[in-house]
């Protein structure tokens, strides 16, 4: 799509195009199907678990603990993503699974990023020996982890949340 060609739809229809290659814009771009996806029981599983932890973290009261949840369910919606589409090979280094995600999903680098640079101060308010996590700090990491969730279920089923909820009923694998 040219410049000129975005320039005149705008004018013509007085709202700006989605960038192509988002996932927003690839999920419209598919089919959409009148029945439910069938979710591989690995992806399902592990959204089911960071669900579990956003849920965790929204009734905890201790800013840690809403930090630890959130991140927790992060990092398991990365590695439903990574479930659904491949571990990449060994020599791609990657060995984490922000470092995963990155290469098989590169629309989620920058969940990538921001994720990786939490999970240090997971780690230590894990052991117990962490320092203090700020109210705000863990409230927008949760808001974060929560965007994140629903943007790997957009790549699980473009439609869920649109034209009907996403399901997880897994398929045995």
């Amino acid at each position: 799509m040219t410049l000129k060609h975005t320039a005149r739809r705008r004018a013509t229809h007085g709202t700006a195009v989605p960038t192509p290659g988002t996932p927003a814009v690839r999920a419209a771009e598919r089919e959409v199907s009148a029945g439910p996806r069938v979710v591989p029981a690995e992806v399902a599983r592990l959204l089911a678990l960071a669900d579990a932890e956003l849920a965790q973290a929204a009734g905890a009261g201790d800013p840690a603990d809403r930090f630890v949840h959130g991140h927790l369910a992060a990092l398991r919606a990365a590695a439903a993503v990574v479930a659904l589409r491949g571990r990449p090979g060994p020599r791609s280094g990657a060995r984490t699974v922000w470092e995963m995600l990155s290469r098989v999903e590169p629309d989620l680098a920058t969940w990538s990023v921001y994720f990786a640079s939490g999970a240090r101060l997971r780690a230590a308010v894990d052991a117990g020996h962490g320092e203090e996590v700020e109210a705000a700090r863990a409230d927008e990491l949760v808001a974060c982890a929560e965007d994140f969730r629903d943007e790997v279920a957009i790549l699980v089923d473009p439609d869920a949340g649109f034209s009907r909820p996403l399901r997880l009923t897994s398929a045995a694998s």
